[in-house]
């Protein structure tokens, strides 16, 4: 029975279950339109239909989707404050399945490239928005973990999230912030004057008061309004891109055909071989679950990255010598590859953004990261079959120095978010050069790397097994800022 505010009987962990069934379902539709276009691109009978394309417009054909999906993001983007996070993945659904239905039944070329298209945009909107759905009605010690079900479970109960809405969105918009209390007291699984419930919305509605001083806007972007926010977007535009140029999608689009023509297998065999694939894909996915939220964000970006690089340059030293026992342990590598990459960068990478950005351009910047991830997406599709086809083992190397420059990346500028509330993340940001660790040697490090090691260490000490503290952990102070024109706050 739903309650007087419209919001389903469901409560607590069953209702945060619920919500990420939602989440869930959407990213399914994202990953298996990749699985499916493996198939197909290496299909006789697709092939014939499609008037036997290049090996350069199967890859203009594929990327189209990447197309759709940026300018779905970029749509996202703009209608994702004012029609509320519900809204937009119901927009984005409809927008998905009208671009199925076409793709279907498409037996020509021009059909199926603008059915890729119109299928992309609903994609771009569905995953410009869950993560943020998910990251906002999560608890920070269990956010990532949380996330990364979006990308790997195919789970249930769509319709039960549809009822519902956001907490942080509800007191952003309505002018009573009672709405949002009890969404946020649903999910909790806790009345409304229980002391964590206080907490929590006293948290989020001092967020909303520092950066409510403007509306938030376009500019916003680029403007630090006293936490870093202008930094804060292009660390989650980045990290979106650079997820792309770890080369995960040489395998997730064209796995049958790098064992078909790399490694000189049948298409029977390809397709058999990426079907295994895939079902370890799934597995290893379920890794993170349990390492992203206690090891962090930052040490699987990493070690991921390097991960890849190592295996990257194995695979091409296999697929030069070429022989049976080579091309064996290529297989292994692709797998192995596959296996780091969704141990770091695949759930973490849709984690971030979300966790990173402050909520005054929160919707706007995730939406945009999406539209990055999607452009890294096209580039490496598009250009995939024809370096194959031309420099072959070589197309390896290429990925493997750009999964070493992710991990300097990483290193040099990208913070720690695990189990931070997403408002306390905003006081790392909020200090000033001078508050910066004085025993900090790695100097080549952006100061607030420290400072958010330091909060993480800070939260181990005092509640062994969590990755940082929960609210009552921080204690807060206000402070002006004249220079910025907002109420900052910081660590006491």
């Amino acid at each position: 029975m739903a309650s007087k505010t419209g919001v389903s009987a469901l409560n607590g962990a069953a209702l945060v279950a619920a919500i990420t069934s939602a989440c869930s379902a959407g990213f399914l539709l994202f990953g298996y339109d990749q699985g499916v276009m493996s198939g197909v691109v290496i299909s006789t009978f697709w092939l014939e239909a499609m008037g036997n394309p290049s090996t350069l417009l199967v890859g203009t054909i594929t990327a189209l989707y990447d197309v759709g999906a940026v300018a779905g993001a970029i749509a996202a983007a703009f209608t994702a404050e004012p029609l509320g996070r519900k809204r937009i993945l119901l927009s984005g659904t409809t927008i998905l399945t009208i671009g199925t239905i076409l793709m279907g039944s498409a037996y020509e070329r021009v059909q199926f490239m603008i059915a890729r298209i119109i299928t992309g945009i609903g994609i771009g909107y569905i995953t410009s928005v869950t993560p943020v759905y998910q990251s906002e009605i999560s608890k920070a010690a269990q956010r990532g973990w949380q996330v990364c079900c979006q990308l790997t479970t195919m789970l249930f109960g769509l319709m039960l999230a549809y009822w519902i809405y956001t907490p942080r969105w509800l007191m952003r918009h309505e002018a009573s912030h009672e709405r949002g209390m009890e969404v946020l007291s649903r999910l909790r699984g806790r009345p409304v004057d229980n002391p964590d419930v206080q907490t929590e919305t006293h948290d989020i509605l001092e967020a909303i008061r520092i950066e409510a001083k403007e509306e938030g806007s376009w500019a916003d972007l680029f403007r630090s309004n006293g936490i870093s926010a202008d930094k804060r977007f292009y660390l989650a535009c980045g990290i979106q891109f650079m997820q792309q140029m770890s080369g995960m999608k040489i395998v997730t689009y064209y796995a049958p055909t790098l064992f078909q023509s790399s490694l000189g297998f049948s298409t029977q065999m390809a397709i058999l071989m990426g079907c295994f694939l895939q079902a370890w894909y799934i597995l290893a996915s379920f890794v993170t679950w349990f390492t992203i939220d206690r090891v962090g964000r930052r040490p699987l970006f990493f070690s991921c990255a390097l991960g890849m690089s190592a295996v990257l340059i194995a695979e091409a030293i296999c697929v030069a010598i070429g022989g049976t026992a080579a091309s064996i342990a290529a297989v292994v590598f692709i797998f192995l590859f596959e296996a780091f990459f969704t141990w770091g960068w695949m759930g973490c990478v849709w984690v971030y953004p979300p966790e990173i950005l402050p909520l005054k351009i929160r919707a706007k910047g995730a939406a945009l990261a999406a539209a990055a991830d999607f452009l890294g997406n096209f580039l490496v599709v598009e250009i995939t079959p024809p370096s194959l086809k031309n420099i072959g083992y070589k197309t390896y190397i290429i990925w493997a120095v750009m999964n070493v420059a992710n991990a300097i990346i990483v290193w040099l500028f990208y913070p720690e978010t695990a189990g931070i509330p997403l408002e306390k993340i905003d006081l790392l940001f909020a200090q000033t050069p001078s508050l910066a660790p004085a025993h900090d040697e790695l100097r080549l490090q952006w100061s607030v790397v420290a400072r958010a090691g330091m909060e993480v260490k800070k939260g181990q000490t005092l509640k062994p097994g969590v990755a940082v503290t929960d609210a009552e952990n921080l204690s807060v102070k206000q402070a002006d800022s004249p220079k910025d024109g907002v109420s900052i706050m910081h660590l006491g």
